[in-house]
């Protein structure tokens, strides 16, 4: 992957080393990348998981009532049979935000407490003397400290949103800086941002200081998990990108099964925020064992340091280096980018499909505590769903290609959470269940998208690509604390919106071109043609034919001395073995299609 700046020197298939080609020689997946993706990589995208969805928790919303002074003395259930009015059709549910308007100390005198009997005549006021929780369950959450219920019960929803404010911004910057400055700079400055907001966050003494610092945690999420999981792609072979995917998301998923556990244990806020947090300082230890990536070191035009990493990794992994790669490295380092890059994201591919397998993905997990009898059962259960999705998505999407699984998965996921609409309010396990099937189908959907929007990009734009892509379907998730808030008043609700967002996104994605066993765009000019001459056979096609010829580059660099690159030449004519059927050969040539 390449810088985004307009001169700097390129390193890519035909003007360039494809890295692809030399991987096998020096280990696709050996020793090196396995201790690099198990002890690093993976266990570095668990922090998302936490503290994307911790703050769920930290605002908790108990059963509370209005305060009175006057019955202070009373037990608090005495207080809430006196004061607060039943609501209606209901003697054992009482209004949360009104009290009644009684002279208490006048009643009091002439009549014993559990003698009163409370008249629904009696008029009523607002809590202006505060409200009183019941702290059975939750001891405490930012709704009992700073009050945020009734007329403030929407303050939750913003701090959710102010979380996902940073979201876009940060995986757009983070994006640039990950191409600029490089991935691993990258990682330890997001992880340095996520903790201190997070340590902040445990420090707010007031609503507004403790939104402002979530916005802070949310510049880092996705991008502490994108990162990592960008490092990992560009330093295994192609054959194993599908696997080092999945594992991926299997880890982020991990997080979110830990946190149901300690949001489980811990029901203070505060104590929440540190035990959430503070375990990832241990993370910085990676600053002496994570690599920068070669090839953007190579993109970069940094040839030394890119191939001593390389030589540490065929050493580590009991391989040689081909005697010729440094020497054909350098010769194909003369071309230099002439035209912006930037100028040509105005608009990404699959944004729109991006946009809402995003904000479904992210609604329906926050919407899934709301679900059920037991909110951390059903958070769980939310998060348990993903596994076998991920499990089956892989073995799908390498038989039946991206668009097709990618589409069929969301319209599904839209389906199942439309029609329960249809459902009586009471069937609260039914609209469970079709929550968690539709949880099962985004969440399948959600392994595919990003490595395909991975290789719709041209790689020398592929890490701000995808980020620019983050940032526009970003913007849901702002909207997102929004619509599941309407479950207030309706439980099904958001599920319907959600719904129909997802299957319109599912069906966005159908002009998509297909990625499965077809040469990807290496620079902006193939990005930009690439998929142009599909035909309307080619998208109806549920299953890719494989290319009847494959470009390729370069068979064995340490045999084929015998082909010269030319610095101004753009097309590499030999073709490679068919059996090269990868996940993504995300920095080789997009061919035209035959079929």
């Amino acid at each position: 992957m390449a810088a985004t700046d307009n001169h700097t020197h390129a390193v890519h298939d035909g003007d360039g080393m494809d890295l692809d080609d030399l991987l096998p020689q020096i280990g696709e997946f050996g020793r090196y990348q396995k201790l690099l993706l198990w002890l690093v990589c993976l266990p570095a995208c668990v922090p998302c998981g936490f503290c994307a969805f911790n703050q769920l928790f930290m605002a908790d919303t108990p059963d509370h009532w209005c305060w009175v002074d006057d019955l202070a003395d009373l037990p608090a259930h005495t207080r809430q049979r006196l004061a607060i009015p039943a609501e209606v059709d209901s003697n054992s549910t009482f209004n949360k935000c009104s009290r009644y308007a009684v002279n208490w100390t006048e009643l009091l005198v002439h009549q014993y407490a559990e003698e009163l009997t409370p008249n629904s005549s009696w008029p009523t006021e607002p809590c202006y003397q505060g409200w009183e929780y019941n702290t059975t369950l939750i001891s405490s959450s930012i709704v009992i400290d700073f009050d945020l219920v009734c007329n403030h019960a929407i303050y939750p929803t913003i701090g959710l949103a102010a979380l996902n404010t940073g979201g876009p911004v940060g995986v757009y910057v983070f994006g640039l800086l990950s191409d600029r400055i490089g991935r691993r700079f990258s990682f330890f400055i997001c992880l340095a941002t996520m903790l201190l907001g997070s340590f902040l966050t445990a420090l707010a003494r007031d609503f507004w200081s403790w939104a402002a610092f979530r916005l802070v945690v949310g510049l880092t999420i996705p991008a502490i998990y994108q990162i990592p999981f960008i490092i990992a792609l560009e330093l295994v072979g192609p054959n194993y990108r599908s696997f080092v995917t999945v594992m991926t998301c299997l880890f982020y998923t991990l997080g979110m099964i830990l946190l149901s556990g300690v949001t489980y244990l811990v029901r203070d806020w505060v104590l929440l925020a540190w035990v959430t947090s503070a375990p990832f300082l241990l993370y910085f230890v990676y600053w002496w064992y994570l690599p920068e990536s070669p090839r953007w070191l190579l993109a970069k035009g940094r040839l030394e340091e890119g191939y001593k990493i390389l030589e540490t990794l065929a050493k580590v992994n009991n391989k040689e280096m081909p005697s010729s790669f440094k020497l054909k490295l350098k010769q194909r380092m003369m071309l230099q980018r002439t035209r912006s890059e930037l100028s040509r994201l105005k608009k990404g591919p699959g944004v729109s499909a991006l946009f809402a397998n995003e904000t479904v993905y992210v609604g329906l997990s926050y919407y899934g505590p709301s679900l059920g009898s037991d909110q951390y059962l059903s958070f769980l259960l939310s998060a348990l769903v993903e596994i076998p999705s991920y499990l089956a998505c892989w073995v799908i999407m390498d038989r039946w290609g991206r668009r097709w699984p990618l589409c069929i998965a969301m319209i599904l996921s839209g389906v199942s959470c439309i029609v329960t609409v249809l459902l009586p309010d009471d069937a609260v396990e039914t609209t469970l269940i079709l929550y968690l099937f539709s949880k099962f189908a985004i969440s399948a959907s959600f392994l595919i998208i990003y490595p395909f929007a991975g290789e719709l990009y041209p790689t020398q734009l592929r890490g701000i690509g995808i980020g620019a892509s983050a940032y526009i379907s970003g913007l849901g998730l702002i909207l997102i604390p929004f619509i599941t808030y309407l479950g207030m008043e309706m439980l099904v609700l958001p599920l319907v919106i959600m719904g129909v967002v997802s299957v319109l996104g599912g069906l966005s994605g159908l002009r998509l071109p297909e990625t499965l066993h077809h040469r990807l765009p290496q620079t902006v000019e193939e990005g930009e043609e690439f998929g142009k001459d599909w035909t309307c056979a080619e998208c109806l096609r549920c299953v890719p034919e494989r290319p009847s010829s494959v470009i390729g580059s370069y068979e064995d660099l340490s045999e084929k001395d015998a082909f010269e690159m030319h610095p101004h030449s753009t097309k590499d004519t030999r073709t490679a073995p068919q059996e090269s059927t990868s996940l993504e050969r995300s920095v080789q040539r997009p061919q035209n299609r035959s079929s």
